[in-house]
């Protein structure tokens, strides 16, 4: 017997991935797959507009600074498109917001972005946040306005697609230059997934950072601390084994992630 779920999003029953049955608002990637060891090609409907499925660019216009792939000593997992800080960011195709978060050491202010066509999209460095974790979104509706938040070195959009969890080269989907998809349909293989060999000689895996550590300065609290890192100041008490009223003693090292 197979079963299949499916959710109830604007009046219409959609078919979801298993996988989707997680609903995680913290996490980018709670599903714990590789996809290194798919079977099978997964064909994914990107766009279909006779169901009035549309997409959108994420932005008006999509110069590359920089692309996927090894940058320094760790991977880089998306692309990163220059803008303006205040230019609008949009949804790329119709979805649900899953996580709206900060994180002081990485994407800022950031979203992921579970869309029906079995994809997810990451919008990093955001200056103001709009939209809210729940809501759903179609195709060109905004998300936020782009910024330099979180570690960058200057206004861009960080971009990611990813499925299963796994971040995929936007390139392999989008033509930036031109403002358009490469197609209205996108082939899903384990060797999409490949890199990961060599993401793992930069010490960077599945999209995860290098251990982080903060020197403690002048006027730092533990829940300032937390804000500035996008954690919470229990996780760092733990992280560090101390308890969260513990005094923090000038230049000393604390682990946040």
């Amino acid at each position: 017997m197979e079963v299949s779920e499916e959710v109830l999003v604007d009046s219409t029953w959609i078919r979801i991935a298993g996988y989707y049955a997680i609903w995680d608002t913290r996490n980018i990637n709670p599903y714990r797959m590789d996809s290194r060891q798919l079977k099978d090609t997964v064909d994914i409907t990107l766009y279909d507009p006779q169901v009035k499925r549309d997409y959108k660019m994420p932005l008006v216009k999509t110069p590359i600074t920089s692309r996927f792939g090894k940058r320094g000593y760790r991977w880089h997992y998306g692309t990163d498109i220059d803008l303006d800080t205040g230019d609008s960011i949009f949804a790329a195709f119709d979805g649900v917001i899953r996580i709206s978060k900060w994180d002081g050491g990485g994407y800022g202010n950031y979203y992921v972005v579970r869309h029906y066509n079995g994809l997810e999209t990451l919008y990093g460095h955001l200056s103001k946040p709009i939209a809210k974790v729940g809501q759903f979104v179609k195709a060109g509706d905004l998300l936020g306005l782009g910024g330099s938040t979180g570690r960058s070195s200057g206004p861009h959009l960080h971009y990611e697609v990813r499925y299963q969890g796994n971040p995929i080269d936007p390139e392999n989907i989008y033509d930036f230059p031109d403002y358009l998809l490469k197609g209205q349909s996108f082939v899903i293989t384990s060797a999409l997934f490949n890199y990961y060999n060599k993401a793992r000689s930069s010490g960077s895996v599945s999209g995860a950072r290098r251990t982080q550590y903060h020197s403690i300065r002048k006027g730092d609290t533990l829940s300032g601390i937390a804000k500035r890192y996008g954690v919470t100041a229990s996780q760092i008490a733990k992280l560090n084994g101390i308890s969260t009223r513990t005094t923090l003693r000038l230049g000393q090292k604390l682990r946040v992630k």
